[in-house]
């Protein structure tokens, strides 16, 4: 029987080691910034990538000179502006969206949507035009509203598969599972806590009494065990006092996603990521829940599971400001000429 959690954190080594399954063609859309670079050093390292396609507005073909000296067979290459991006994009199968401006003290996820929402719909675009059938992995904030418009433009030219547009919010479920881990005194390698809703504030909603193993705090604890959780971005923005947001924490998680969803697609049975998609498991139109994933991206929604009484009014909470975000995504697409 498949477990309803999340499955522990990815060690790198153990999950890319098997020669004898089939590489893909990845592309990363903004490699040369914060999160782009590590997550690219991530992904070079894995044997399950051929070849790793390095795109950004500047500094690309250092990045990926850079990158191509390491010992790993994937082959790098780095492709600059808006020119080169049908190349970057041409037979790819997973696309990962790092792009876009960060977080900066004082700002929230929505302060950041103007900039980020014309950049993800111009790359959501470029792959609907040609890489079509790619599985697309967004990081680029606010992923509230940066997978509804992603979705919104892969409609217009057509292209749009629910099952194949992931937001990435497996750094809620790394976080979660490091904190718990600390304040039990656990391997935090094997702690699964789902965390479901979306990726900003209360919409974190961090499934506690679904934890493996199973843990129990007092209330107060459990109240500011979730809280951290919700705010642990704004925690890291606030410790690099001006210099950026969670960018290694994400490049981790972001590789994390595309391992499993690598390892999916080659066959592995069992795979079970949370992520931001297209979902009819609440009210709202996108819900990140734990998810079965297989050869054609989602094979199967796990849904919300057994919550506990503060989880459904969490829940409940989370609903309105979700609706908000994801029809300021939809909109701003329907604005667009």
């Amino acid at each position: 029987m498949l477990s309803r959690t999340v499955k522990p954190a990815l060690s790198l080594a153990r999950s890319l080691s098997t020669s004898s399954r089939s590489r893909a063609k990845v592309a990363v859309l903004g490699a040369s910034g914060g999160i782009g670079q590590p997550l690219s050093l991530l992904l070079k390292n894995s044997p399950l990538v051929s070849q790793l396609s390095l795109y950004d507005i500047a500094h690309t073909p250092g990045v990926a000179a850079d990158l191509s000296h390491i010992e790993t067979k994937a082959r790098v290459s780095g492709h600059l502006g808006p020119d080169q991006l049908q190349a970057a994009l041409q037979g790819c199968e997973v696309v990962v969206i790092p792009a876009g401006v960060p977080r900066k003290p004082g700002m929230t996820r929505d302060d950041l949507f103007n900039t980020n929402a014309t950049i993800v719909a111009t790359l959501a675009d470029a792959c609907a035009l040609h890489c079509p059938e790619a599985m697309i992995c967004i990081i680029a904030n606010p992923v509230n509203s940066t997978i509804p418009i992603t979705a919104e433009v892969l409609k217009k030219r057509g292209v749009y598969n629910p099952n194949r547009v992931f937001g990435v919010t497996t750094l809620d479920i790394v976080r979660a599972n490091t904190f718990v881990a600390e304040l039990k005194g656990l391997d935090p390698a094997r702690v699964n806590v789902p965390v479901i809703g979306g990726h900003a504030g209360k919409t974190i909603i961090p499934l506690i009494s679904q934890c493996t193993p199973k843990v129990e705090f007092p209330e107060d604890q459990l109240m500011t065990l979730i809280g951290r959780i919700q705010e642990a971005g704004t925690e890291v923005v606030k410790a690099k006092a001006g210099a950026g947001s969670a960018t290694l924490s994400m490049a981790y998680a972001g590789a994390r996603f595309t391992f499993s969803l690598l390892d999916a697609m080659n066959g592995k049975e069992g795979v079970v990521e949370c992520a931001f998609v297209r979902s009819e498991e609440t009210e709202c139109k996108y819900f990140s829940t734990p998810l079965l994933l297989g050869k054609n991206g989602i094979e199967k929604n796990l849904g919300l599971g057994n919550l506990s009484a503060l989880e459904q009014k969490l829940v409940a909470e989370s609903v309105g400001e979700l609706k908000a975000s994801i029809a300021k995504g939809e909109e701003f697409v329907a604005k667009m000429k």
